[in-house]
């Protein structure tokens, strides 16, 4: 019996439009940004362009919490990798160049992509990547694309994605290089001191497969660790023309797993490594530079269109996405397969007489997974930030301990006048109002309380958000301070932090 045409046409076809069907499951794609605050719609931003993470968000969860631990790239990656604060893990500032830093050996055993290898994952990177060494944070696939280009980024991920040839599910690592300060500045402002571009093209010239937003300065919205003026309007708009480009980079990397067939079977995580470069965001402990966006879509979690309210950190993100792999011993809080440094090592005769670095066995995070459908879990009552390098020149560790009602910033270098990054130094936001003079405003201080800083400062950060009031100089805190003092104090104990000396002897 012949069949019908038609019936015979439909039969060619399935196979070219049907996605496979032995796709892998539980596979996981975290995209990180590079230095990104909240500026989302999905957090409420009233201008931001941004459809497709609001659509990722409006299908999860969307924290509204979430913080990262140093306001540095480096530093902040190898945290996001390893699942330990930089003090602990040896990344105490950028990795390039003649900066140096790197993370001890022994955090091979604990680190991102090692132990999602471990867990039965391929794994790959596009990107930025901007930690080392590369011996503990190996990926088995590094491709290449302009990180400028995200929707470029992602055509580069298509094959990875699919996985024709390999039936493991895959870990996909997005770094964009968006929206950080760089190409330039914008010579077609008519102010003496032009915005910075923040890797967008000059002329209103657009990327392969991106349709510029552009922003008008006239109604972005100023953050509050900014002053509104001319100059800081114009480097938003540049700032938010970067931000929109990232999405559609999102919009593609979705469209991609939609059409392998791995949607409804890929976590995705969206975060950034910190806040917005600019000065009060970037390198610094404030909420400007450590309040982070986090969204995750996990697609076996049937509670969707959550608003977190609940404490997370950057060093909870690699215990989570090995949890969700099935990878994590929840018990002991380290990989259910771990390595021991010391005997993987030993491959390496040429390093293994080395110093490894100190023992690390469980990480300092914690995983979200089991509260992701619940948005008035809790799941951190306190937390700690810890910046120390940013460039190698601007040495001014800090540390931090906060909870829902105090914040407490010990700034241990706090005789020497706080260090610019030089890209931050020449922002014209901030040179603006730097060459009125020190008593001109800059946020909620003026620019020579920004520069020359206390021991101390302490927040009473749910009535005062925006940390424009120190109390540690308060006699009526006097009492809270010393208190949040020994907590900060007793929580370097704990994780390890070598700058605890400074209590003794400075």
């Amino acid at each position: 019996m012949k069949l019908p045409v038609l019936c015979l046409a439909l039969l060619v076809a399935v196979p070219f439009f049907a996605p496979p069907a032995a796709a892998a499951e539980r596979n996981v794609l975290f995209i990180i940004t590079d230095d990104e605050s909240p500026t989302l719609g999905c957090y409420g931003d009233p201008v931001a362009k941004t459809p497709a993470i609001d659509a990722v968000a409006a299908d999860g969860a969307v924290f509204l919490n979430a913080y990262a631990t140093t306001a540095s790239c480096a530093a902040s990656r190898s945290v996001v990798m390893s699942g330990l604060h930089n003090h602990r893990n040896g990344m105490y500032g950028h990795q390039h160049s003649y900066h140096g830093f790197e993370s001890w050996k022994t955090v091979v055993s604990l680190s991102l992509p090692r132990v999602m290898a471990g867990a039965g994952y391929r794994t790959g990177l596009i990107g930025k990547y901007h930690v080392g060494p590369e011996l503990v944070y190996r990926y088995e696939t590094y491709l290449k694309g302009n990180t400028r280009s995200p929707v470029e980024m992602a055509e580069n991920c298509r094959e990875f994605i699919a996985g024709a040839d390999d039936d493991r599910p895959f870990f996909l690592y997005f770094a964009t290089s968006d929206p950080h300060r760089g190409g330039g500045v914008d010579d077609s402002s008519r102010l003496e001191l032009k915005p910075n571009r923040f890797g967008n093209k000059p002329d209103r010239g657009a990327y392969p497969g991106i349709e510029e937003v552009f922003y008008d300065p006239a109604e972005v919205p100023i953050p509050h660790f900014l002053t509104d003026n001319p100059e800081a309007r114009e480097e938003l708009a540049q700032y938010y023309q970067s931000v929109s480009r990232i999405d559609q980079g999102v919009a593609r990397l979705v469209e991609i797993l939609k059409e392998a067939g791995v949607y409804d079977k890929t976590l995705i995580v969206f975060t950034s490594d910190h806040g917005m470069a600019f000065p009060g965001g970037k390198t610094t402990v404030y909420e400007g530079g450590l309040r982070v966006p986090f969204v995750v879509r996990n697609p076996y979690e049937p509670k969707r269109g959550v608003r977190h309210e609940a404490l997370v950190s950057h060093i909870d993100i690699t215990p989570s996405l090995l949890d969700f792999a099935g990878g994590l011993d929840r018990d002991r809080n380290r990989p259910k397969k771990f390595v021991n440094a010391g005997k993987f090592w030993e491959d390496y005769p040429e390093v293994a007489k080395d110093n490894l670095g100190p023992k690390l066995d469980a990480y300092h995070g914690k995983s979200w997974v089991p509260i992701l459908g619940d948005g008035s879990a809790e799941h951190w009552e306190m937390l700690h930030a810890s910046h120390t390098f940013h460039e190698i020149q601007m040495y001014y560790p800090m540390r931090v301990v906060r909870d829902r009602r105090y914040k407490l910033i010990w700034n241990i270098a706090h005789g020497l006048p706080y260090p610019f990054a030089s890209d931050l130094w020449t922002a014209s936001s901030f040179q603006a109002q730097y060459r009125k003079s020190l008593d001109a405003p800059y946020g909620q201080k003026t620019v020579g309380e920004y520069i020359h800083r206390p021991a101390f400062e302490l927040y009473r950060i749910d009535e005062d958000p925006h940390e424009s009031r120190n109390l540690a100089g308060d006699p009526e805190y006097s009492e809270i301070l010393r208190e949040y003092q020994e907590k900060l104090r007793a929580m370097q104990q704990e994780l390890g932090d070598p700058w605890i000396l400074k209590w003794e002897y400075e």
